[in-house]
């Protein structure tokens, strides 16, 4: 089992050819996820992306785009494991001490909170000016 398994979905009122146009957009990767190096092993056009892990974490990160209703929902998956200090691809091996774990959980815990202010951002962004239960505009 990796140190880091993040689960999300988040639902978002767009096009879906809009929202795999963001998610493909290379640029926003890096303010995304700034400690991370991403590799593209699987693009899935309108149904997301799937990328190999290095920098900090080593592993695998998908963003799968499944239209439902008016809108789709972003299915986050991040796996991976922290990397050894001055290494970008070996992982760290950390013992089941108390101390390690928390190390683990606050790690879980950043990559959690900054993808759900990225997600919300995006929302933001893509839904604009649309009234909180309103159709999607077109």
């Amino acid at each position: 089992m990796t140190g880091v398994d993040l689960v999300d979905e988040t639902f978002v009122v767009v096009e879906p050819a809009i929202i795999a146009g963001v998610v493909a957009d290379q640029r926003r990767w890096r303010q995304w996820w700034p400690d991370l190096e991403l590799t593209v092993f699987m693009d899935r056009g309108l149904e997301g992306i799937r990328w190999t892990v290095t920098g900090a974490l080593v592993g695998s990160c998908e963003i799968w785009l499944e239209s439902f209703g008016d809108g789709v929902i972003m299915h986050y998956y991040l796996r991976a494991d922290p990397t050894v200090p001055g290494s970008s691809t070996k992982p760290r091996v950390l013992p089941a001490s108390p101390r390690a774990q928390r190390e683990l959980a606050g790690i879980r815990a950043r990559h959690a909170t900054r993808w759900k202010r990225t997600v919300w951002a995006v929302k933001d962004e893509l839904e604009a000016g649309r009234p909180a239960g309103a159709p999607r505009m077109q």
